[in-house]
This record gives C-alpha cells, sequence and structure tokens, in this order.
C-alpha cells in the first residue's frame, strides 16, 4: 500500500513537473518569437537581459569550485559587446571598433583581477574570460544574424510583399526552429526507444535520443533551404540542420559538463520545470555562430559555383 501511494505521488509530481515545462517552454518560446520578429534595439535588450542573468547563473557556478571571477567586469564588458555589435551593424559606429571590444573587454578584465587585494588565479582568468566568450561572443552572433539584409542569403525574401520580412528575420527563425527541432526530436525519440547512454555528463541523455534530434534538425533544414531558395536547397540546408544538431548537442554538454563539475543539478530556478536560464539556452549559445557563417561564407561560394 504505502509502495503503491508512493508510485502515484511521483507519478503526480512527473506530470506537474511536465506541465510546468511545457508552460515555460510555450511562454518562453513566445517571448522569443515576438523579441525576434520585433529585432532591432528590442531583440537587442532583450538579449542583454537573458545574458545577464545567464552570467550570473555562470558565475554562480564558478564560484561554488573556489573561483572569484570578475563578476561585475564581465557583465559590463558582455553587455558592451552586445551593444556595440548591434550599433555597428546599423552604421552607427565602425565596425572595427565593435571588433576591439571583445580583446579590450579582456584586457580590462585581467586588469580588475591584477588589483584586487588577492591577485586573481588562473582559474578566475579563465572563468572570467569564458564567461565573456560564452555569454558575450558567441550570443552577439544572434544580432549579426537577425541584422543580415542581403538578399542573396535569402532569395526567397524578394517575393515577400512585406518590406518589414527581411533576409535576417527568416534565417534567424530558421536557426531558432532548428535547435527546437532538434530538442524535440532527441526528447520524443530519446523517451520512446533510448537505451543506450550518450555520455556519463549528462545521464539522461541517449544516442537514440542525439540521432533523433540529429534527423530532425536534418529534415527541417532540408525544408527550409529549399523554401529559402539557396543553391543544391535541400542538400545545403539539411548539412545545416546537422551542424546545428551537432553544436546544439556541444552546448547542452557543456553546461551540464561544468553543472556536473559544480555539483549542482540545475544552473538556476529561474523557469519552472527548465531550471535556470542557462539550462534553456545552452543550445543555443553555439548554433548562431554556424549559422551565421555559413551563410555569409558558403553560401557565396556554392552561389557562385
Amino acid at each position: 500500500m504505502i509502495s503503491d501511494t508512493t508510485t502515484a505521488k511521483a507519478k503526480s509530481q512527473l506530470r506537474a513537473a511536465d506541465h510546468n515545462r511545457l508552460i515555460s517552454g510555450v511562454l518562453v518560446g513566445l517571448f522569443g518569437l515576438v523579441v525576434v520578429g520585433l529585432g532591432g534595439w528590442w531583440f537587442t535588450i532583450a538579449l542583454g537581459v537573458i545574458v545577464h542573468l545567464g552570467l550570473l547563473e555562470f558565475f554562480r557556478m564558478a564560484q561554488f569550485k573556489g573561483m572569484r571571477p570578475a563578476t561585475k567586469t564581465t557583465l559590463v564588458a558582455c553587455q558592451l559587446l552586445l551593444f556595440s555589435t548591434q550599433w555597428s551593424d546599423h552604421g552607427g559606429i565602425a565596425s572595427h571598433l565593435a571588433d576591439a571590444v571583445l580583446p579590450l573587454s579582456g584586457a580590462a578584465i585581467c586588469g580588475w583581477l591584477l588589483l584586487q587585494p588577492i591577485t586573481g588565479s588562473i582559474a578566475d582568468i579563465a572563468a572570467s574570460i569564458f564567461g565573456l566568450f560564452y555569454l558575450g561572443f558567441l550570443p552577439s552572433h544572434w544580432l549579426r544574424l537577425r541584422n543580415l539584409e542581403a538578399v542573396d542569403v535569402a532569395p526567397l525574401v524578394q517575393n515577400i510583399p512585406w518590406s518589414w520580412v527581411s533576409s535576417g528575420l527568416m534565417i534567424t527563425l530558421m536557426a531558432c526552429l532548428m535547435v527546437v527541432a532538434s530538442d524535440i526530436g532527441s526528447f520524443v525519440i530519446g523517451r520512446r526507444f533510448g537505451h543506450i547512454p550518450l555520455s556519463h555528463i549528462s545521464p539522461s541523455k541517449t544516442l537514440e535520443g542525439a540521432y533523433g534530434g540529429l534527423a530532425s534538425a536534418i529534415l527541417l533544414g532540408a525544408v527550409a533551404g529549399a523554401v529559402l531558395e539557396w543553391p543544391y536547397g535541400p542538400f545545403t540546408g539539411g548539412g545545416l540542420g546537422g551542424l546545428v544538431a551537432l553544436f546544439a548537442l556541444v552546448g547542452d554538454l557543456t553546461e551540464s559538463m561544468m553543472k556536473r563539475d559544480a555539483g549542482v543539478k540545475d544552473s538556476g530556478d529561474a523557469l519552472p520545470g527548465h531550471g535556470g536560464i542557462l539550462d534553456r539556452i545552452d543550445s543555443y549559445l553555439f548554433t548562431p555562430a554556424v549559422v551565421f557563417y555559413m551563410v555569409t561564407l558558403v553560401l557565396p561560394v556554392l552561389t557562385k559555383g
């Protein structure tokens, strides 16, 4: 009787957690859709808030390991990096000035650690600089993607009568949907067919789930490549989908590795059913750079070919 009661209670808690996860996921998805659609400084400010909260969670984990990162300096540097990227893309400042923010911020972080009563260690420097890269430089590529205006990266845009629909909007939404497809595919296939553990870093993930996420992203990418009228459409889009799924998985496992090392289950508790901000955005950190350089470096070569 006690066992049956315990089992029923556990199932009820699991259903409640899944319900909270679903509600939080839908709300986060709607928020993302709105800010991506708005673009410009609205998108920049929203991304800045997410980055700020994510950095606080990252530094919290670093502090659990006894590190003393330059928290305030890095928080400011990441915001400067995002805002200078947006300003540069809109012609407010020269692009090389925006590019200078990253190395100058790194020097400022090291200088700050030098001035502390207890001089910073290698671990303190590494945590601070990685925070700048992980939650500053990488997310700034979402702004670069959203601000794309070149028609050749999404020829379909020429056939759309609405002026507010740009190449950047379409490609940013495509990139987000690829990550979502990868997450959903890995979750559904992993829960239904998963048996082989993928990595000891994240015991809940399975090899079958990883294949499911990869297949889902490739399929969506193939459709997107054809719709956007890319050269070799389905093949180019499917290849990008595969890369997005791979780097989304790397982002997910990287955050799991940090949580495991810090001895915490979740990076925070900001999102019911999902944990912290980092738990929700980990798959979205490495992927925008992959998509950006694919459409700005590889697509032009394929087009000329």
